[in-house]
């Protein structure tokens, strides 16, 4: 049998006997004993009451008002996880600090770098698209109305949990000191190993607390009611000394004029590039409604025929997407763009500028050919 030092035998009965004195103390037992030092307790982490993690999507995405997660299931890889939310697995590992091929946990989470939408690709503009041409009537025109941002898939949980980068040193069990809740309910958010394990810049959702029904307020007192005649005078209002100026009303502003320009094409094709790039991401029904086209950060973002804006709006992480009305009440879409030089009414011609990539590993367009209400293939235009 090895030797056992004097000194590991010492901290063993130290430890042994630190935990008997804790014992033979009321109350809940601390078990992260270095909530000990200092004065600093995680007794109330423990303690408070956290809701339950709200229940994924049929693809394991969890949205939130300004953010999406995915979880984990049984077997999967972070590239598994990138091809059923419809992302490049490179981009979600970097996001993450993972590789693609490292296997996760039943239940891990993931960040998304940016929305995946409701489903359907990774910007959510169906409805934006079908609201623009909905207003058109048979005459080629089309009548413009306010339109809603575009709306991510159905939150489950209207209180947004905190969203927490780890950073180096840091443990599951100081962050839920940090926070003040259960460090067992933060592996349950998170889908954390039985050690509680965490890396540096992985991101971690906070559970959220659970909230007690807010109370109604008292009703004010009542107030002292005077006999007619008595307490403070009454004042004289102004109109009855001076008249009241003429009001002036200024006409309203003329609608805008968004009439579908008639096709302007110099080229065979029918539509023009919108940015003179490669297509990194092709067009696939039902899971990515157009092709993303990549280029140098700035670069210009143009018309891709002649037409009119009917529609500037937001995808769900305040990206802001253009929507042109053509003739045959064609529609195409510009989304990922940033720089935005026209505005809903404005004519545009082919090959005008309206918008610029927008920087980083975000410098693409996300570009859709609309149908009427379907999406089609761009490429069939662009040839």
């Amino acid at each position: 049998m090895r030797a056992v030092s004097r000194s590991v035998l010492g901290r063993g009965a130290s430890a042994l006997a630190t935990v008997a004195v804790l014992a033979g103390c009321e109350g809940p037992l601390d078990y992260d004993l270095r909530g000990q030092v200092g004065g600093f307790s995680t007794t109330a982490a423990a303690l408070s009451a956290t809701a339950d993690r709200p229940t994924p999507d049929a693809r394991g995405v969890i949205t939130y008002p300004t953010y999406q997660v995915a979880v984990a299931r049984r077997g999967d890889t972070v590239g598994a996880v990138a091809a059923r939310v419809g992302l490049p697995e490179a981009e979600l590992a970097r996001f993450n600090g993972l590789l693609p091929s490292d296997q996760l946990r039943e239940g891990e989470v993931l960040a998304l770098p940016r929305s995946v939408g409701a489903g359907a690709g990774n910007v959510d503009i169906a409805s934006i698209a079908t609201t623009a041409i909905d207003q058109a009537p048979d005459t080629g025109d089309v009548r413009v109305s306010t339109l809603e941002p575009a709306k991510p898939a159905p939150v489950t949980s209207t209180d947004e949990p905190i969203r927490h980068k780890v950073k180096r040193g840091e443990t599951a069990y100081t962050i839920s000191r940090l926070y003040q809740v259960p460090v067992d309910a933060l592996a349950e958010w998170n889908g954390l190993g039985p050690d509680f394990a965490v890396r540096e810049g992985q991101y971690l959702l906070i559970p959220v607390k659970d909230q007690s029904a807010p109370r109604q307020a008292a009703a004010p007192a009542a107030t002292a009611v005077t006999e007619p005649g008595q307490g403070s005078p009454t004042p004289t209002p102004p109109s009855a000394t001076q008249p009241l100026p003429d009001e002036k009303i200024a006409p309203p502003a003329p609608a805008p004029d968004v009439t579908a320009e008639a096709p302007t094409q110099t080229s065979a094709s029918a539509l023009a590039m919108p940015v003179t790039g490669k297509i990194i991401r092709p067009y696939a029904k039902g899971k990515n409604e157009g092709i993303d086209i990549a280029g140098s950060p700035g670069t210009p973002v143009k018309a891709a025929e002649a037409g009119t804006v009917a529609a500037i709006t937001a995808d769900a992480d305040q990206i802001p997407i253009i929507v042109v009305k053509h003739s045959n009440d064609l529609l195409t879409v510009y989304a990922n763009v940033e720089g935005i030089s026209v505005k809903k009414g404005d004519r545009v011609k082919r090959g005008q500028s309206i918008a610029k990539l927008r920087g980083g590993e975000n410098a693409y367009v996300h570009f859709e050919v609309r149908e009427g209400f379907e999406s089609v293939d761009p490429e069939t235009y662009l040839r």
